[in-house]
């Protein structure tokens, strides 16, 4: 088939999402400062990644004119989703001009840019949330899966948001939820990539997986539990390096590739919890509340209690860092009034705290339940349930 012709298709089929199975996965190399212009003009055209990935392969294919060498010392590792078929014509491609793939992807990328000049916008950082709280069985997991899918979906005049789920709790139940299996003990994963990095031959982008779902357009993707995961307050107790800051360093390339990473937290107040929280916290670069806390609490006096010890160690890390972590505000989650005096009087102490504010009260319906039972995102499961819209007040009130 024709060149032309291939990019035409490619190009209209660009206009629609791509479900999970029409994607391939890009791995290659490219320079620093290629990968970061990359990322901030798409965020600047609000553009996937992906999709300007595409656009500029099918551009450089279509050009009959040899294009001038990038420079590429330095090369570090990317990784993209392509329209099924494109990586394998890229490559022949490639063969036939006499340029290395990772030559022939930094042209592309290079021509991308050039065709779609700065608009002068500043850059926008990836988003960090963390969705923690001391205590178990509150719905840190259901706050974390359903604010994800909130900034992932296409919904009405919002694009949707390349975005990250991190099942950071040895327990995998974010995993679980969304079908996709936890990692064996002894497999690669992001506990390899924190305690043992010089161990870790496969990088973290090559075990990310999509989560299906047309709703999210190939948007949404997660980054699954690991079974060893239990060993990480041991191990990092012996770390060699600045502990708190060893899941900063194991996510800092696969920040590139996202505009929002959100983490599901261990309800724990050990070492993982302290990675997680300095993870949060608002880097000096950053604009005020674009990173932080999402703080899922129950209408009952032991969340109360778990809260006050969440709030000690938040205060205790930020002292000794000289931090600063932004507290969106809290979730009341599986709300039900006829539970009687303990739970109204609950809420009502919880939305007198001010600040942080209660950013949503979820009642204790049945939709999150069935979702799970299905292994099915709850915004797919039912888009228009009063939980689902609960998740999308949370992200409209987060901004």
């Amino acid at each position: 088939m024709h060149i032309w012709k291939r990019s035409r298709q490619y190009a209209a089929a660009m206009a629609s999402p791509y479900p999970a199975g029409d994607r391939e996965k890009l791995t290659t190399k490219l320079p620093a400062s290629l990968r970061h212009a990359l990322k901030v003009r798409a965020a600047q055209l609000t553009v996937d990644l992906q999709d300007a990935v595409t656009e500029g392969i099918i551009a450089w294919r279509a050009q009959s004119e040899v294009l001038p060498a990038v420079d590429t010392s330095g090369a570090e590792s990317f990784g993209t989703w392509l329209p099924e078929g494109l990586y394998d014509d890229f490559k022949a491609d490639c063969v036939d001009r006499g340029v290395s793939y990772i030559q022939g992807l930094a042209q592309a990328v290079q021509l991308w840019l050039t065709q779609h000049p700065d608009n002068g916008t500043e850059e926008d950082e990836t988003r960090r949330l963390i969705s923690g709280n001391q205590k178990g069985g509150v719905g840190k997991t259901a706050v974390a899966a359903g604010v994800g899918e909130a900034f992932a979906e296409a919904f009405e005049d919002r694009a949707g948001k390349k975005v990250l789920l991190i099942d950071f709790d040895p327990q995998g139940h974010l995993s679980d939820q969304l079908g996709i299996p936890m990692f064996d003990i002894g497999q690669q994963s992001l506990v390899t990539h924190m305690l043992t990095p010089e161990r870790a031959t496969t990088p973290l982008h090559e075990l990310v997986q999509v989560v299906p779902g047309e709703r999210f357009g190939g948007r949404l993707h997660l980054l699954p539990a690991s079974m060893d995961a239990f060993l990480l307050d041991g191990g990092l107790a012996v770390y060699r390096g600045p502990r708190v800051a060893a899941l900063e360093v194991a996510l800092r390339d696969l920040e590139q590739h996202y505009d929002v990473i959100v983490i599901d937290c261990p309800p724990s107040l050990g070492l993982a919890m302290d990675c997680a929280l300095y993870y949060a916290r608002t880097r000096e670069s950053e604009k005020d509340g674009n990173s932080g806390i999402l703080i899922p609490v129950e209408a009952e006096d032991s969340s109360a209690k778990a809260y006050g010890m969440l709030q000690q160690q938040i205060t205790q890390l930020s002292q000794d860092w000289k931090m600063t972590l932004h507290q969106f505000g809290l979730v009341i989650n599986k709300y039900d009034s006829r539970k009687g005096l303990v739970a109204t009087t609950s809420k009502e102490k919880w939305e007198s705290l001010g600040t942080p504010p209660v950013l949503t009260v979820i009642k204790d319906l049945r939709f999150q339940r069935e979702a799970v039972r299905f292994k099915t995102p709850l915004l797919a499961y039912d888009p228009e349930c009063e939980q689902s819209h609960n998740m999308r007040e949370i992200v409209r009130k987060i901004g």
